[in-house]
């Protein structure tokens, strides 16, 4: 008897069966909001195997005799391993097959999810949590490929920017299913090692749906590359005067390809203002604008909520306005964010209540959109698709270069300069975001 063969790692090759013309437009429709509806649910439940720990610190700090410093080592090793693994996973992926990628890596953190919880060792939590990192990083990769190759330039803007809300969606259902837990806990009815194991099994069950719902690229199914169907020429071409090898492109397309260079210290500045914006925004209304806590919690809430429409409606303005480019929308987004913050610092607190609410959805509104398409977006536009997910893993890598900035970084300008000099370096970093995206303009529009 024959054993079940399970897909392989590698990049399924072109099918040799076509698919006959007049079903192609049909297929394509299908496999695409098939491979889009499988790709955002899949990552929403990798967030539930990454965010799961953070609503439960207090207890896991409490039940497991952790101080402050031990959990912000197991936080930073957490993202030192992501940042490093996504920028190689994003270099695998390429040549990997999307589904197996993906499905693996989500199997794999949730299988350590299963017994985390019972470890009484913190070097063995720091090395399975940093481990966790590591297997998370195989989530972003395979979803930036399935994107550009389903996905044709002059919508990719809208698709991709809507499926980045999957981030939030992912953070507040994890937050849902977690405060569940916490309350079942309470009651005694489950132990507090819930927190870890209940995220594993529905990660789990959510690997076998990728693995049944996910395929390769539209060739592997005997679909025509997306460009061909769309009839739509992309930007950045493959060299087809002779045959690269994988070094090769990843030499041309992205290590030396100075506009990602310039995306990705872009997207650093961006991250800096993300993280400092977000994880100091309690603490500044808390302590320098005299904000109950109940309130500031509430307020926290508001920037990542308003992310979503934000994020959708600048790639719908990009791709309605002005074809699928990225640097108008960019700057118009970016100057509207430094006035928020500037706005936030200035006029909120707690005789301003409203005012101080509405102008930080606007931060939160109009930073989600410059994040999601100069970290994506753009970036497929200034390289060649066989290559996107390494060069989105190395942009990405950049980010949270500045997200470890936010923390250390401004934590240090805070204590010397103030909460002022804190919200100034997020300004000045939307600045210099600016002038970078700025300088990509020809190489978007194709002139370079």
């Amino acid at each position: 008897m024959s054993l079940i063969k399970l897909p392989s790692l590698k990049q399924v090759k072109p099918s040799e069966e076509k698919i006959p013309e007049h079903l192609i437009s049909k297929k394509y429709k299908y496999w695409r909001l098939r491979m889009f509806v499988g790709m955002y649910l899949g990552y929403v439940i990798f967030y539930f195997t990454r965010k799961n720990i953070t609503p439960a610190l207090p207890l896991i700090s409490e039940k497991l005799d952790i101080d402050i410093v031990q959990l912000g080592i197991l936080s930073s090793v957490f993202y030192i391993v992501y940042g490093i693994g996504k920028f190689i996973s994003g270099m695998v992926a390429d040549r990997a097959n999307i589904r197996t990628f993906m499905a693996i890596g989500l199997f794999s953190a949730s299988i350590i999810h299963l017994f985390i919880g019972y470890l009484n060792s913190l070097y063995l939590i720091v090395f399975f949590w940093g481990l966790n990192g590591a297997l998370q990083s195989m989530g972003n990769p395979p979803t930036t490929k399935g994107i550009v190759h389903w996905f044709s330039v002059s919508e990719r803007a809208t698709k991709w920017t809507l499926f980045s809300s999957n981030h939030t969606m992912g953070t507040f259902g994890v937050g849902l299913l977690v405060a569940g837990i916490l309350n079942l806990y309470n009651k005694g009815i489950v132990g507090w090692e819930a927190v870890f194991y209940v995220p594993g099994i529905i990660g789990c069950i959510t690997a076998i749906f990728l693995f049944i719902t996910l395929r390769d690229r539209p060739v592997s199914l005997g679909l025509p590359p997306i460009e061909e169907f769309k009839k739509e020429k992309p930007i950045v071409e493959l060299s087809s005067s002779h045959n690269l090898s994988h070094w090769e492109v990843l030499k041309k397309y992205i290590f030396t390809n100075k506009y990602l260079w310039i995306l990705g210290f872009a997207n650093m500045f961006i991250y800096i203002i993300r993280f400092g914006t977000l994880d100091w925004a309690t603490l500044f209304l808390y302590e320098a604008k005299g904000i109950d806590q109940v309130s500031v919690a509430i307020f926290w809430t508001l920037m990542p909520l308003a992310g979503i429409p934000g994020g959708i409606s600048a790639g719908y303005l990009a791709d309605r306005f002005w074809n699928g480019r990225c640097v108008p929308i960019n700057v118009i987004y970016l100057v509207l964010l430094g006035l928020s913050i500037i706005g936030f610092y200035m006029y909120s607190g707690a005789d301003n209540i409203i005012g101080t609410g509405v102008l930080l959805l606007c931060v939160g509104f109009f930073i989600d959109g410059p994040q999601n398409l100069i970290g994506g977006v753009q970036v497929s536009r200034v390289t060649v698709k066989e290559a996107i997910a390494g060069a989105c893993g190395m942009t990405g890598f950049f980010g949270y270069v500045g997200a470890t900035f936010s923390g250390v970084g401004l934590a240090f300008i805070t204590q010397e300069f103030g909460w002022k000099g804190l919200y100034a370096t997020c300004v000045l970093s939307a600045v210099f975001c600016i002038i970078l995206v700025m300088m990509t303009w020809k190489k978007e529009r194709g002139d370079s």
